[in-house]
This record gives structure tokens, C-alpha cells and sequence, in this order.
């Protein structure tokens, strides 16, 4: 297995690739940073930098769902929430099929091996607030609002060009 490790605005992250697919992300705290070695590293390192600076909403760069087919399907829900916007657990079990799996819906979440990608950083509990996350809550509220303000950015920059075209 591959790997590289570099430091984000959260912490280092280790990024793995196996097979030409990146197949786990995680955030690390004791490991030194190693220079991605593989076509695919590289372009999951530029694209993550490229997200934390607001430039990037969608990763393209191939990934490896492993799980059950519970959690292949809360996955493949939480890769259709927005960037910027937040589901509750039960929103995401009624997506699936099963209104009454929110705890399980968490639980896949728990064992999510590619946050950021599969946005369960996106997630939040029924009442509005930010409730369980494996790489801890304040590193969740660090990601809700890094895109919330790049919305607010591409929206105001939208606002300047339809006002410019207007003229």
C-alpha cells in the first residue's frame, strides 16, 4: 500500500492508495510527512489542498467503497448531500429506505475510511446540531464552516458578475 502524508488546516492527513484507488484518508497526528510517490496520491493531495482553499467541491480522483451494503448505501447518500449543506442521520435513513436506522446510519458513519470524499462531516443530529463525528467535533465545525464561507465567496462573486453584466 501507498501513502503521503501532508498537513492541512486540520491536521495531517494520511492519504493510502492501493490498486490505483485511494482507499483510506485519516487524520494523524504523530506522523511525519512523506511526499506522495503515485500518480493517484498526487492528484488526491492537490485536490484536498485545492478544498481546503475553497477551490474544489468535487473530488475526481478514485476512490474504494469498502463495507457492508448498509453502509455502501449511507455512502453513496452522503455523497449526494451538497457541498456547504448539512442532512440530519434520519433524513439519511429515509434516502435509504429505512426510516428507523439513524443509529446505524451513524454507525456506518463512524467506520467512513474516506472523510472529506464522503462528506459525513455533512451530517447533523435532527435539532440542528453538530453531533458525532470519529475525528472529533470540532474538526466537523472547522469543515461546515470552511464550506459555508466558500459558498458565501462563489455566491458574492456570482452577485459581482450578474451585477457587472447587467451594465
Amino acid at each position: 500500500m501507498n501513502y503521503t502524508v501532508f498537513d492541512s488546516p486540520v491536521g495531517k492527513i494520511k492519504i493510502m492508495e492501493e490498486d490505483n484507488r485511494v482507499v483510506e484518508i485519516r487524520f494523524v497526528k504523530d506522523e511525519k510527512k512523506i511526499s506522495p510517490n503515485t500518480e493517484i496520491l498526487k492528484l488526491a493531495k492537490k485536490e484536498l489542498k485545492e478544498y481546503f482553499i475553497g477551490k474544489r467541491k468535487v473530488f475526481t480522483f478514485p476512490i474504494k467503497l469498502d463495507g457492508r451494503e448498509f453502509s455502501l448505501k449511507v455512502y453513496k447518500a452522503l455523497m449526494g448531500i451538497p457541498y456547504g449543506e448539512t442532512c440530519s442521520y434520519k433524513d439519511i435513513a429515509i434516502k435509504i429506505g429505512n426510516e428507523n436506522s439513524q443509529r446505524a446510519v451513524g454507525g456506518a458513519n463512524n467506520k467512513n475510511k474516506l472523510p472529506i470524499v464522503i462528506p459525513c462531516h455533512r451530517v447533523i443530529g435532527s435539532n440542528g446540531k453538530l453531533v458525532g463525528y470519529a475525528e472529533g467535533l470540532e474538526i466537523k465545525q472547522i469543515l461546515l464552516e470552511l464550506e459555508r464561507k466558500n459558498l458565501e465567496k462563489d455566491d458574492w462573486e456570482l452577485y459581482i458578475l450578474i451585477k457587472k453584466s447587467k451594465k
